[in-house]
Formats: C-alpha cells, structure tokens, sequence
C-alpha cells in the first residue's frame, strides 16, 4: 500500500490541536437535534433520500462543494483550501430492519418497503446516525477552522454500508474520476460501539474487522403432502443436517488459533405445515481475519452443502450465491500510530487500544481502490455509570450492542467525543 508523504503526516502547528478543537467546535445543541431527528426517521439501505439531503443541504450551506447521488444516494462534500494533503473523512446513513425496543422518547415507529417489498420496521440500530451527525459537526468545525489548516477536506457520506455494498458502489460511480477529486492521502472514520464507554475512542494498527462473505444456500427437494414424506425428498430437513454440520468447521476444521465465524442467520422454506417444499434457502454470514482462513471457510461451506444434499438424494446440486463481499479492514500501521499519539495527548485516559472485532465494514473499500492508507477507530457509546457498573459485575456483554433492539448510545458525550476525534484525525494529517 502506498505510504503517506512527509508532507502529510506533519500536521497543522500554528496552534495546538486541543485550541483549534475548543476554539471552534460548534454549539452541539443543533447537532444533537439533528441526531433525534435522524434516529427517529430511519431509512433502509439504498433508501437513504432524506438523510443524504439533510446532509448534503448542511455541507452547502457551510460553503462546500457538494455532488450529490454516487452510487445511489451517497454524497461527497470538497473543501479546499490551498496546497497540501487530501484528507477524506466518511459516515455511514442507512439503517436496519430491527423494531425498536429502547424506550427512548425518540425512538423510531417508522416501517418501510424492503427490497423484496416487504413493510418492515426500521431503527438506527448500528449507530449510523450518530456517525452522520459527527461528520456534520465536525464539517462545520474545519470549515470555521480553515485558517489554522491547509490542504483539502472531502466529507462523504456513503449509503448501503449494511449491504456491504455502498463504497463498491460509490467507487464504480465514479468517486475518484468524476468530480475533480484529488485521490486521498488518507481515509479516515470511526464506528460507535457500545462495547466502550461514551467519551472513550479505541484504536490500533493493524486488523480490527473481519473480511465478510454473505452467502445464500438453495437446497432442492420434491414436494409433495405433509402425510407422505416417503414419496418427497424433504430439503428442510437436508438444509437441517446443513445447518449443524456447518458448526464443525470452526471447532473442528480450522487450526486452533485462527478465527473464523460461521453463523446461518436465516432459513426459509415452505408455506404451509402439510406441504413438503421443493426447497429451502439457507442464508449464511461468514467471517475472519485471514484470506487463507476465509477460503478455508467457504471452500468447507461448498463441500459441506454438495455432500449433505447427496446424502440426502437431492434431485441436482444445492446452488451456492455469493452476495455480499467485503476485504478485512486493516488499519494502515504508521499512519495509526500518528493518529493514536494525537488521541493521547488530547483524549488522555480515554483514549484506548481496540481489540479486534468479528464486525465487518465496507470502509477499506474507499482506500482499496485508490492504494491509499486508511485508519478507522471505535467510539464509545454507552452511558459511563450504565457501563462501570456493567464492568463492576462483569456484565459488559449484556450491554445491548450494535444490530440488537435495544441499542442505544447516549447522545452526549458520544457526539462531543466523535466530532472532536473526526476533527483531530483531520487536523493530525491536513497541512
């Protein structure tokens, strides 16, 4: 991967970062309204219509150059200001699929059409909306700050993060070719997670998230009535044998040592309790840190399904999709050590070191694709005394986390400390 020139990684120094940041941090109050409003009003993957132009309107009116609808509805907003490096900062829009059950009095009621045209619920249930309302604040404070920096600032929001699909598809649209966009000497962004404290940010070189691969598994059988099986090839029960057997590649097919995650989140078969199907759909989430391991995965996965439905005297070969995709998300090294420095010396004690998750993210995309290092950092979202105490009775891991109903990431310090650490990393890197 290509490394940062000098010229990037020596920051602004006319001032000290933690003056600059408290000089011009915007009044948060706007910004947290802004957050119940988007918390409240949700929207779908590929949906994302009035979050993008909430965005989009609020880079316009700071004095952005803004291009809107890349790949779909993600936007990029261009400040620039004078010579120096090309620093991008990114948030995610879209939502998830998940009723709401945080009792908040912002909580979304909202449903809409899935892509399969289904009404379902919809709630920010992975924190999307607070990394919407922090790159907003925080364009806000660079733009006030611009005096004190040099170089070019790109502020984007991507949609379709949970599909894995939105950097692939804001890349094929053209990001880097279309719209006079120097490629950027960094890539930058955070996630929320409930995991740390609120007022906490956690960093490391190196992998933090997992390579994802989504896969969908047909199995064909013969129908027929409920009450003659021996007549019927029952693919639910081949997509069972499916299912438990998947739970060995893991525990007795990988190296110990190595981490590799296998989980089939969603079956589907029949209509009725008196039909045997023709088939069942086996829809699978799979997970490491390693390409190795994860070919190892898949190729077990195949193996698996081809036998069990020939055990099962399948009428033809179960039919295996591949449809989602995204690379592990290493952090660049060098870069991430410039970057922890600066979260020491301004976040001090909150300011730690993340271990790494078996999360997946489709940011590295948006530094893949032009050979450009990237850094991307958590950031706490749990109420401090709601977390002490979880820690105080070892129940960390009943705190309600990302893609679960109950997430809830209190709204400040979570804002102050996300706005304060996407201005930071800019500022550490920007001339």
């Amino acid at each position: 991967m290509t490394r940062v020139s000098c010229s990037l990684v020596s920051s602004s120094s006319k001032k000290q970062h933690q003056e600059i940041i408290n000089h011009f941090r915007p009044a948060l109050a706007f910004y947290e309204d802004i957050y119940r409003s988007i918390h409240q009003n949700p929207e779908l993957s590929q949906q994302e219509e009035a979050t993008s132009s909430i965005a989009a309107k609020h880079l316009k009116h700071l004095g952005y150059s803004v291009h809107e609808k890349i790949g779909g509805l993600g936007l990029i907003g261009i400040l620039r200001n004078g010579n120096g490096p090309t620093v991008l900062l990114r948030a995610d829009m879209d939502a998830l699929p998940v009723l709401e059950q945080t009792g908040l009095d912002y909580a979304s009621r909202k449903t809409m059409e899935d892509a399969n045209g289904n009404q379902v619920p919809v709630m920010h249930a992975c924190g999307h909306d607070v990394h919407v309302s922090c790159l907003m604040a925080a364009a806000e404070l660079l733009y006030a700050a611009r005096s004190e920096w040099t170089g070019t600032l790109v502020c984007l929001f991507q949609p379709a993060e949970e599909l894995v699909a939105g950097a692939q598809a804001m890349v094929d649209d053209g990001l880097y070719t279309k719209y006079g966009l120097v490629k950027p000497d960094i890539i930058l962004g955070q996630h929320v997670f409930c995991l740390y404290k609120a007022g906490v940010v956690a960093l490391r070189p190196g992998p933090i998230l997992a390579a994802v691969d989504g896969l969908k598994i047909r199995v064909f059988g013969k129908g027929g009535h409920g009450s003659m099986p021996s007549n019927c090839i029952d693919p639910i029960v081949i997509a069972s044998h499916i299912v438990v057997r998947l739970q060995t590649i893991v525990s007795r097919e990988l190296e110990p040592g190595k981490i590799g995650v296998v989980t089939c989140g969603k079956f589907t078969a029949g209509t009725a309790s008196n039909i045997i199907p023709d088939y069942a759909d086996l829809e699978l989430t799979v997970r490491s840190f390693d390409t190795k391991v994860q070919e190892q995965l898949l190729d077990s996965i195949a193996r698996i399904a081809r036998a069990e439905c020939d055990a099962g005297r399948c009428p033809k070969a179960p039919e295996i999709t591949n449809t989602a995709h995204a690379p592990a998300t290493v952090n660049s090294d060098s870069e991430s050590r410039i970057l922890k420095a600066s979260f020491l010396k301004y976040f001090r004690d909150n300011a730690t070191s993340m271990e790494p998750l078996s999360g997946s993210e489709d940011f590295s995309i948006l530094a893949r694709a032009v050979d450009r290092p990237y850094i991307f950092w958590g950031l706490g979202g749990c109420d401090p005394i709601k977390w002490d105490e979880a820690k105080k009775n070892r129940k960390i891991g009943e705190i309600p986390g990302n893609h679960s109903a109950g997430f809830a990431p209190v709204i400040e310090p979570t804002l102050r400390t996300g706005t304060d650490a996407l201005a930071l990393a800019a500022l550490t890197f920007l001339g």
